[in-house]
């Protein structure tokens, strides 16, 4: 595998510089890319030293409150469209959470077979994935739950047409993978040196997952929020 050091990493301010020029001679202000890029490379290796120190001292205590702060991170992050309306962080947390933590406990004992479940080399990884993934399906079928409703259809036909804007990005990716992209995961194995083989049947279980936890998500956050509105 080849080992990118931090000095060739530098060239990656090029996508960076390119596009603040862009924002620049558009009159445009390149701030906000420039915040955001910054931002993402000190989180990224702020996590990359906690996540070293996590592996060498693995720990069940540890592994849950990571993962219970990524929960509410990504329901907080996911009524951003729909902040104005209240109760909701609660109907998010409990969407995200029973939906990721079900496909976290198929994909860790049943699929990998894995001898520790909060081995945080495993849970924290997939965990990130599904959260990712289903705090975006959340905030799709939240923000076009209320729009609809707002535009006169009926609970019952609202949740229907946010359901389906919500998977919208999953059916698409499903669609697409193979003939489009090889997705993130896949092709990170792959420069890994790993088989493609073997990333493909990792990629399956991802996608499939993802597929399922954006789904029930989506579905628990609509219920959810009918429910409050009958009452």
């Amino acid at each position: 595998m080849t080992i990118i050091s931090w000095i060739d990493l530098l060239w990656c301010l090029i996508p960076v510089i390119l596009v603040s020029i862009i924002y620049v001679s558009w009159q445009g202000k390149p701030s906000e890319i420039l915040y955001a890029a910054a931002r993402m490379a000190v989180q990224l290796i702020a996590v990359g030293y906690v996540l070293v120190s996590i592996f060498e001292n693995p720990s069940p205590w540890i592994s849950l409150i990571i993962v219970s702060m990524m929960m509410v991170i990504a329901a907080w992050i996911s009524i951003r469209p729909v902040k104005e309306h209240s109760g909701i962080l609660l109907p998010a947390i409990i969407a995200l959470g029973s939906s990721v933590f079900l496909h976290l406990f198929i994909s860790i004992v049943f699929v990998l077979n894995a001898e520790s479940w909060f081995h945080p080399q495993l849970l924290i990884p997939l965990a990130g994935m599904y959260f990712a993934n289903t705090m975006n399906a959340i905030s799709l079928a939240a923000e076009r739950y209320h729009s609809e409703l707002k535009n006169g259809q009926s609970s019952e036909q609202a949740r229907l047409t946010a359901f389906h804007a919500a998977m919208i990005p999953q059916v698409n990716s499903l669609l697409a993978v193979g003939l489009v992209a090889l997705p993130g995961m896949m092709t990170g194995q792959i420069l890994s040196g790993v088989s493609p083989l073997v990333a493909v049947r990792y990629q399956i279980m991802i996608m499939t997952m993802v597929l399922g936890t954006s789904g029930v998500g989506a579905a628990i956050m609509l219920w959810l929020l009918n429910k409050k509105k009958q009452y």
